[in-house]
């Protein structure tokens, strides 16, 4: 099942389509936002359904999780990259958008250690990021 978020692109409202799973206190995010802020995987939300189809309401409840999108300037750079970050501790998904990732840091992970890997690359104009949503503030 999937439910719509909405983010705005270029100051028009669009919606990004995620898996959830409907649980007791709504639906569970299952997974990782490309590009709708401030939901991670994992998070429960609250949603209206419309002619079959799920809508995002409001999120109930953080699951610790943190978002990360990264853009690499070079498509070899990304399998290095996102295999350094599996050995971090993160899982990450691939985008329709070319040489882009987003990328989920579980609670367990310390964000510091993932924020230096990032900031390196960056620093080495290998990539840029962004930080989604950060699960710990």
């Amino acid at each position: 099942m999937k439910i719509l978020i909405p983010y705005r692109l270029d100051n028009e409202l669009a919606y990004e389509s995620l898996w959830v799973k409907q649980v007791e206190a709504g639906y569970q995010i299952t997974n990782i936002p490309f590009l709708a802020k401030n939901i991670a995987f994992g998070d429960i939300v609250e949603a209206s359904e419309e002619n079959g189809i799920l809508y995002f309401e409001d999120l109930l409840e953080t699951s610790g999780h943190s978002t990360v999108r990264v853009i690499f300037w070079k498509a070899e750079d990304l399998k290095p990259a996102a295999d350094e970050l599996i050995k971090l501790g993160c899982d990450w998904e691939g985008s329709h958008i070319s040489g882009m990732i987003a990328v989920d840091v579980p609670p367990t992970v310390e964000y510091a250690i993932v924020k230096a890997f990032l900031d390196e690359g960056f620093a080495n104009k290998l990539w840029d990021y962004q930080e989604a949503c950060l699960g710990f503030e």
